[in-house]
Parts: structure tokens; C-alpha cells; sequence
């Protein structure tokens, strides 16, 4: 079974050209999940308060944000989408092109499959495709991704 298969399936990755604000990023990223009742809307809200308050601290490195909130809080079942803008969107001062949504149900569960998924944002090459914004390409990196060799 690959990643793309159980923790980021094509439904969950979008890629649009640009947007207004990080704060529309967060609420599109967040789509996918919503609509399968993964999430409620108070848990997008969440995410978009804690960066209001406490600044972009979910940023991790160039154009990526890992977006999240308190665990269990609005989260229905564990999941992650991707969200990636061609054009960068400023969150306070910070250029983000990767938006990727983790709910979580504890502060545990979910550390295994970030964990996988963190290995390929962390791998240069594949980190510079995903910003290229070619959805298939994306689609491909995820499945390849998840499969043990």
C-alpha cells in the first residue's frame, strides 16, 4: 500500500495558481478534508487563530507550512492535505507556496505517517518538483513515497 493510498490520496492535493491571503490558503487546503467530515470548520478556524496569535511559527522552511491545530479539537479522523500555491502567498512576512493541513487525533497517532511525509518534503529534489505545482507529478511523488524498498 503506498502513502497516496491511506494518507494523502489524489482527492487531497490541489494545486491553483494564486491566491489573496494565507488565511483563503488554510481554508482551501483544508477543503478536501472537510468535505469527508475529516475535520469541522472550527478546527480550520483553530489553525488560522494560532498563527493570528502566536505568529508563523507552522512555517518550517522556504514556502512551507505545516498547518495544525490543537490534536483532537475538530478532528473527525486523522488526515493531511496538501495545498500548493504556484504564486507565493505572505503569512506575516513569510512566502509560502506549500500548505500542508495535518489533523491529528492525539499527540501521538499521527507521528508515523508525518514522518514519511516529512522524508520527501526534506528530500531537495522532490521538495523543488512539489513546488513546481505539477498536480500528477505531486500525485506520483506521494505513492512513490510510501513504498518500502
Amino acid at each position: 500500500m503506498s502513502l497516496a493510498d491511506t494518507l494523502l490520496p489524489r482527492e487531497q492535493i490541489q494545486v491553483v495558481e494564486t491566491l489573496k491571503s494565507w488565511q483563503e490558503a488554510v481554508k482551501l487546503a483544508s477543503e478536501p478534508l472537510l468535505k469527508r467530515n475529516f475535520i469541522t470548520p472550527a478546527y480550520i478556524q483553530s489553525m488560522i487563530d494560532s498563527v493570528e496569535e502566536n505568529g508563523p511559527y507552522m512555517v518550517l522552511t522556504d514556502y512551507f507550512a505545516l498547518m495544525h491545530a490543537r490534536p483532537g479539537v475538530g478532528v473527525n479522523q486523522q488526515s493531511v492535505s496538501l495545498l500548493v500555491v504556484r504564486e507565493s502567498v505572505n503569512m506575516l512576512e513569510k512566502p509560502i507556496k506549500v500548505f500542508l493541513v495535518l489533523a491529528a487525533m492525539d499527540n501521538q497517532s499521527h507521528l508515523e505517517s508525518l514522518q514519511k511525509i516529512m522524508m520527501i518534503f526534506m528530500d531537495t529534489k522532490k521538495y523543488q518538483l512539489i513546488l513546481e505545482g505539477n498536480k500528477e507529478k505531486i500525485i506520483e511523488l506521494f505513492n512513490e513515497g510510501g513504498n518500502e524498498r
